[in-house]
């Protein structure tokens, strides 16, 4: 499990560096303006909708019901399977490309109805979007690869895949002279990446496993309880999705730059939610559901712990830093070419506020793992839906006050109220036991992040005192040092609080 993990998140972590590289290169050719705010509206859309029918609600679905097949029936019924849901997906997709692409200025001024007053912006993020769309569908086709492979104790390519949206992106932005805007150039980059991502998946699959066909539309009793599955789970993501269209929402009223704040906020807040909540959520989901299937619920819980104790332990610097030095964060990364210190500002404001909800953000993969492992889809739609309801009605609450910033606590509280009603109904269904050794554990945690997050203000404010005589890369050798009196910090109270025999236990 752990050289897994450490699979998806090695190539994870590389996709979050070049998706770094290229937030530099957007900051500095897109800024934080109207044409900016436009390209993330375009950016956000399909991502909704690939958050709602792809890697959320289709992976809960599907995985699970996947690995049961070829557990117990073998390769020739589970690619018959496959080959079913793989038809199903296809054309529902389609139909939603061709949908959306016909009705795009209705569903923009749905969606985005702040752009309503400058036709010109409001004109371009239709144009933008459009080019955007189809992405939806290629990402789909790939995260139904991607779950097959999985299964197979494949996981390389389907966490490598991303890379290619960054890359793509750079290239294209790089040519931005040759479009008729930088905005332009950053669409058209998004849709070659998925194409470049599906021809990936699909050579790896067709190597390893033989690529799901077209097979005729059978509701026999592995796609009933897919289905049965999958609508519990499609609600779930799309109560979430909600929220994040709130934000999109209410984002497209406020001042210029609000939009490329949440932008740049999240892509920071993104890095230890990719490279370690939804790694070990995508490991950890397979190998719980075939100790399931075994009958082997002691190792499913076992499984499920260590991945607890493992996302905390790589989760709390994060949380620590994005708490207390945002804005030197913020600064080294983005402000430069047409990104101001004053947008860099904003966007680290942004981040402290996201930082609050990191930790159930990253532990809600595995979380709810316990659940979709048995197929139960329904019990995680309630605590989403609450955390939904409560994130909405903060953010109408806080952002007359607070912009996006408010925009962003409003989602952080409701990441909390979905991640303990989930563990409430979890330890209630006696799927998960808070035992002392666990609250110890959590205790710990907290205290290292603490102390953790004392040092790191400390030293910003005394590397303050002693950089600002360099010429250039103030921020950039504040943010160095930051980095290595963390590590050194941090470090030394892992060992201390937990020792070392701890550690050689949690990777054995």
């Amino acid at each position: 499990m752990l050289g897994r993990i450490f699979t998806v998140g090695g190539y994870t972590l590389l996709s979050r560096l070049t998706g770094f590289a290229r937030d530099i290169m957007l900051a500095a050719i897109l800024g934080a303006g109207p044409v900016a705010d436009a390209f993330f509206v375009a950016l956000r859309l399909p991502n909704h909708f690939r958050a709602i029918f792809a890697e959320g609600a289709f992976n809960a679905a599907f995985v699970p019901a996947y690995a049961h097949v070829h557990g117990e029936r073998g390769e020739r019924a589970a690619r018959l399977f496959a080959g079913r849901i793989f038809t199903l997906l296809f054309f529902s997709q389609l139909v939603l490309l061709v949908v959306a692409w016909l009705f795009m200025p209705q569903a923009m001024s749905l969606l985005a109805p702040g752009f309503t007053e400058d036709a010109g912006q409001r004109s371009l993020a239709v144009e933008l979007t459009r080019i955007t769309f189809p992405y939806l569908l290629l990402i789909t086709l790939v995260t139904l690869y991607g779950g097959m492979l999985n299964v197979m104790h494949r996981f390389a390519s389907a966490a490598a895949a991303p890379i290619f949206l960054n890359l793509s992106m750079m290239m294209t932005l790089a040519l931005a002279a040759f479009f008729p805007s930088a905005g332009h150039a950053a669409a058209w980059g998004v849709l070659i990446s998925g194409f470049l991502q599906f021809f990936l998946l699909a050579g790896d699959l067709a190597r390893h496993g033989g690529l799901p066909r077209f097979a005729s539309l059978k509701l026999d009793d592995d796609v009933r309880a897919f289905f049965r599955a999958l609508g519990p789970a499609t609600i779930g993501s799309m109560g979430t999705q909600i929220a994040l269209f709130a934000d999109t929402i209410i984002a497209t009223f406020l001042p210029a730059g609000a939009l490329s704040a949440l932008y740049y906020a999240d892509r920071l807040n993104q890095l230890p939610i990719g490279v370690i909540g939804i790694a070990i959520g995508t490991v950890l989901l397979p190998e719980m559901s075939r100790s399931l299937t075994t009958n082997d619920a002691a190792g499913a819980m076992a499984s499920q712990r260590r991945a607890f104790d493992f996302t905390l332990l790589f989760s709390v610097p994060f949380v620590a830093a994005f708490l207390t030095v945002p804005d030197v964060i913020m600064r080294a990364m983005f402000a430069r070419g047409a990104f101001s210190k004053a947008d860099a500002a904003a966007a680290g404001a942004t981040l402290a506020a996201y930082a609050v909800g990191l930790i159930p953000f990253v532990l809600i993969r595995s979380a709810v793992a316990t659940f979709y492992a048995r197929k139960d889809t329904a019990t995680p739609v309630k605590a989403a839906l609450t955390g939904v309801a409560v994130n909405v009605a903060l953010k109408i609450a806080l952002v007359g006050s607070l912009a996006q910033v408010g925009l962003a606590l409003a989602t952080a509280a409701g990441a909390w109220i979905n991640l303990l009603l989930v563990i409430g109904f979890a330890v209630r269904a006696k799927y998960l036991d808070l035992d002392r050794v666990l609250l110890q554990s959590l205790a710990k945690f907290v205290a290292c992040g603490v102390v953790l997050a004392t040092a790191l203000w400390f030293t910003a404010r005394f590397a303050a005192a002693h950089v600002a005589q360099l010429a250039s890369l103030r921020d950039e050798a504040t943010l160095l040092l930051l980095v290595v009196v963390g590590a050194a910090v941090y470090a030394a109270l892992i060992l201390l609080l937990f020792g070392r025999g701890w550690l050689r236990s949690l990777v054995r």
